[in-house]
């Protein structure tokens, strides 16, 4: 069996992999061997990725978008960089719907908006 957990702090995570690893079988005929571990930290909310969203909405306003703030749950190379301590903003591309499925698809019309918004980002980092 292989078990998906998605933490939003890391001392979520390691309180679940401590627990996963004292778990013990209820009947003698099974046996129970418990291997991996964390693979990603958490993407967590700290004072640097609010101080960056803040940013990051101010010049979503100026292109004449609201820009939301959303905890989904996935996970993503962001996770990486945010574990180094790194403020990261994650989904900042063009809104659509149906992610990894038959049906995922962009909305055209967020492309130039979302584009400009990541060119004012980096522009003013």
């Amino acid at each position: 069996m292989e078990i998906d957990v998605r933490f939003s702090a890391m001392e979520e995570a390691r309180r679940v992999e401590d627990l996963m690893s004292t778990l013990q079988p209820f009947d003698e005929r099974v046996r129970l061997a418990i291997k991996g571990g964390i693979n990603r930290a958490p993407l967590e909310r700290t004072a640097g990725v609010v101080k960056l969203f803040h940013h990051a909405r101010e010049i979503a306003a100026r292109l004449g978008f609201e820009l939301e703030e959303r905890a989904v749950g996935g996970a993503s190379d962001g996770n990486f960089a945010a574990a180094l301590n790194v403020p990261v903003l994650d989904g900042l591309g063009v809104d659509g719907d149906g992610a990894h499925a038959a049906h995922e698809h962009i909305l055209v019309k967020d492309i130039a908006p979302r584009t400009a918004l990541l060119a004012g980002l980096v522009a003013t980092l």
